[in-house]
């Protein structure tokens, strides 16, 4: 019989059966990342020295080097969303670095946060750390330690640290009224892992291994660059889209034709599908289809960056893969869904 260590080739080890929820789904809810962030900040555990920190938060931390150079640190991890143990190290990865992209910078190096539970074979445990380190080496950086536990759940991730130019930092609050919404990535991963349908999972396994490396270099192509950007995970797009607003002071209007979904998507909302992160309050919008506002906040993992940008930067945009999805306008932090 087979050890541990060397599981049957042809019985792939069931990742997903060992964890209540997977991917950013597992992201803890808004309220309680609030509550943490207030405790930090009340409590001092802040410095003045940093460019981003908790107030207001952004997607990493950002803390100058020097004029010319700036330590840009994030870290993320989750429970599997697939069985295959080198789609989770990739997806894992390709999550984590989003981060550093989300805010304009380049990854560097990377330590792994890896806890499995005993049960797991260590060649699953060594492939997903495999993979994770090509995805990062794939990125130009390298990962260079971590740490690895035993719990009752496996979680994996990674901290990632990169550089940027502190005058060329892309925060979520610089939206600017008029400014375009476009979205690197189609939505709805989310639904289509809860689903695990057969013909459609394999197109969100793909854009989920996918990193926004090429799309934050093509909206760095651009002298006058994008005003906010964000990536769109957890919260899904409703979420994070309301994040840039009430942080940029401008209203963002979400205009339902033009939002790129995955295959199957849409079906499996129709059809009752919902993940473990689904909010039920609706957040205040009554008058939007229950389909569509399924698909706005399904949570996405290693979703796109989304950005508010000058009309003039769309078109090549567009050419690079973003999706124009709406619009800034006057206003006060809210979002509008049409």
């Amino acid at each position: 019989m087979a050890s541990v260590d060397e599981p049957a080739h042809d019985t792939p080890f069931r990742l997903r059966a060992l964890a209540d929820c997977g991917g950013c789904a597992a992201k803890s809810p808004p309220e309680l990342v609030s509550l943490l962030i207030e405790t930090a900040a009340a409590t001092g555990l802040t410095n003045r020295n940093a460019l981003v920190g908790l107030q207001p938060a952004d997607d990493a931390v950002v803390y100058p080097l020097n004029d010319e150079r700036a330590l840009v640190a994030s870290i993320d991890f989750f429970p599997p969303v697939v069985d295959d143990p080198n789609d989770y190290g990739t997806i894992a990865a390709a999550n984590a670095v989003s981060d550093i992209y989300a805010m304009g910078a380049d990854v560097v190096i990377a330590l792994t946060v890896c806890g499995f539970p005993s049960v797991v074979p260590n060649s699953v445990v060594a492939e997903v750390n495999r993979a994770a380190a090509a995805l990062v080496a794939a990125c130009g950086g390298a990962v260079l330690g971590g740490h690895s536990i035993r719990c009752a759940e496996p979680v994996f991730g990674l901290c990632v640290i990169g550089f940027v130019n502190p005058r060329q930092i892309w925060r979520k609050s610089g939206a600017l009224e008029g400014d375009v919404l476009v979205l690197s990535k189609p939505l709805g991963t989310g639904l289509l892992l809860s689903s695990q349908s057969h013909e459609y999972l394999p197109a969100a396994v793909q854009v989920m291994r996918e990193t926004n490396h090429a799309a934050a270099a093509a909206l760095r192509s651009h002298d006058c660059g994008p005003h906010a950007v964000t990536d769109v995970t957890g919260y899904g797009l409703l979420g994070h889209a309301g994040e840039m607003a009430l942080q940029s002071g401008v209203d963002l209007v979400l205009e339902t034709p033009l939002l790129p979904i995955l295959p199957g998507a849409m079906a499996a909302a129709a059809a009752g599908v919902r993940t473990s992160a689904h909010r039920r309050d609706h957040l205040n919008l009554p008058s939007v289809d229950p389909t569509i506002l399924t698909i706005l906040q399904d949570p996405q993992t290693s979703g796109g960056l989304l950005a508010a940008v000058s009309n003039n930067m769309v078109a090549d945009l567009e050419t690079a893969g973003f999706v124009r999805i709406g619009v800034a306008r006057a206003g006060s932090g809210r979002v509008h869904v049409q």
